[in-house]
């Protein structure tokens, strides 16, 4: 029988439809697990054996515990809290078509855009809204069927089954009502006659006047149920799979992790936002937002600026970013040696163009955790002739450079809005991240787990 870490990652993929509301749920959870907010714009205060997290933009997040010992580094793992998906162009994104009001939206990340068409779709994501002469952030999720991407018919394109450009502009506007029907009885609301439709709807859900809304941070997001399947119940699908299978089950183990009596490094997982855009924005991990945590927590702890270098140069990191499992039909795909599949272990990633940054200090190292919790381990790398993207690890090691290893949990249809994967490997996972959050690094004259 599979352990119930999985089943609890689909509900909350399918609760928490953007990063916003991910880091929301996550900082609630740390909370009740007794972790203390420190916010960004105050002084902090750490004690000893005491259990902090902090957030940027609310859309990422940085949780540690302080071991009693004196510490001598860090074991970070990395992951990302956004997914590929369709954002709307602010409150004034209605378009009318005919009898139709569609929505103007545009493309975040590298998403597979064919599967968004014939669901049911729905907005949610973040307001900026004026109260009482403040500007107040506000989390809404529209918790119903409200839009569609209908294709169009085989009649109307005889070529379609031979593929499809899709022209984001063109393609993905989703149909979102007809005007000519009373608006008051189709969303049962109050109708505001200086307002739009759009901003009704969203002011209903918010509980907000909609004249109160500034600005906005809105997503599409697939409404599909997740699903277990399989003839042995071995597969799972749900949306943002990528990235925040790792990121709940890295804060999962966090939480679970006992700190050591005799433990010297300090636990630590970092959530960074905007992954799928190049990680260039403040709460990325092309930020200085794990640089400034760890600053701040040397300052806090009375460290000398020689005594923080060393704990920097005695961390590790592991990144945490899904993997490609090799596709059942299409195994030319992957390359001729390395294919790792579903249920069968974590994958670590390697690429000479060092996309990614595992080298094989980092290799043997997260090897040697996978060793001590009995979990098995997979190797990708890309073929020579499909150059991959990058990740998390590479891209944080230039501003915080440690020995870093890029893995992931193998998957399926990786930027579909409705992804697939196995159901045993985030138990894997969340093992090996227990242990690494339960043990010292050990750098002398070698490398060590104690």
């Amino acid at each position: 029988m599979y352990e119930k870490i999985t089943s609890e990652f689909i509900d909350f993929a399918m609760t928490n439809p953007t990063c916003f509301h991910a880091i929301e749920a996550i900082s609630s959870d740390l909370k009740d697990a007794g972790y203390e907010e420190l916010k960004e714009t105050a002084v902090w205060r750490l004690e000893s054996e005491g259990k902090y997290f902090t957030t940027r933009n609310n859309s990422s997040l940085i949780v540690f515990k302080v071991p009693k010992n004196n510490i001598d580094g860090f074991n970070i793992a990395a992951a990302h809290t956004d997914s590929p998906a369709l954002k709307i162009k602010g409150m004034q994104a209605e378009m009318t078509e005919g009898a139709y009001l569609k929505l103007n939206v545009e493309v975040y990340g590298g998403l597979l855009m064919s599967t968004w068409f014939d669901r049911p779709l729905s907005l949610a994501g973040r307001l900026m809204v004026k109260e009482k002469g403040k500007l107040i952030e506000k989390l809404v999720k529209i918790d119903r069927d409200l839009l569609m991407l209908p294709s169009v018919a085989i009649h109307m394109n005889r070529d379609a089954n031979k593929g499809i450009e899709y022209n984001a502009q063109k393609d993905l506007l989703p149909l979102f009502a007809m005007p000519g029907l009373d608006s008051k009885k189709a969303d049962k609301g109050q109708k505001n006659s200086n307002s739009s439709l759009l901003s009704e709807i969203i002011g209903k859900a918010a509980k907000i006047n909609p004249k109160n809304i500034m600005s906005c941070d809105l997503f599409v997001y697939d409404r599909t149920p997740g699903s277990i399947w399989g003839a042995n119940n071995e597969f799972f699908s749900v949306q943002h799979i990528d990235d925040l299978e790792c990121a709940y089950t890295a804060i999962r183990a966090l939480i679970d992790a006992p700190v050591g009596a005799s433990q010297t490094s300090m636990p630590m997982v970092a959530l960074f936002d905007n992954e799928e855009v190049g990680s260039e924005t403040k709460q990325g991990a092309d930020s200085t937002f794990l640089d400034d945590t760890l600053e701040r927590i040397a300052e806090a702890l009375g460290w000398s600026a020689q005594k923080k270098h060393a704990a920097i140069a005695g961390s590790f990191l592991v990144s945490a970013d899904n993997a490609h499992a090799v596709h059942p039909n299409h195994p030319e795909y992957h390359d001729p040696v390395n294919k790792p599949v579903m249920n069968k272990g974590i994958v670590i990633k390697y690429a000479a163009n060092q996309h990614y940054a595992t080298d094989s200090v980092s290799s043997a190292l997260f090897k040697e955790l996978c060793d001590i919790s009995k979990v098995p381990y997979q190797e990708f790398y890309n073929r020579s002739d499909k150059p991959g993207g990058s990740t998390l690890g590479n891209i944080s090691n230039t501003h915080v450079s440690v020995n870093s290893v890029d893995i992931g949990l193998p998957q399926l249809a990786m930027h579909s809005c409705y992804e697939t994967a196995g159901m045993l490997d985030a138990v894997y996972l969340a093992k090996v991240f227990k242990t690494f959050f339960s043990k010292s690094l050990v750098c002398d004259n070698g490398y060590s787990f104690k």
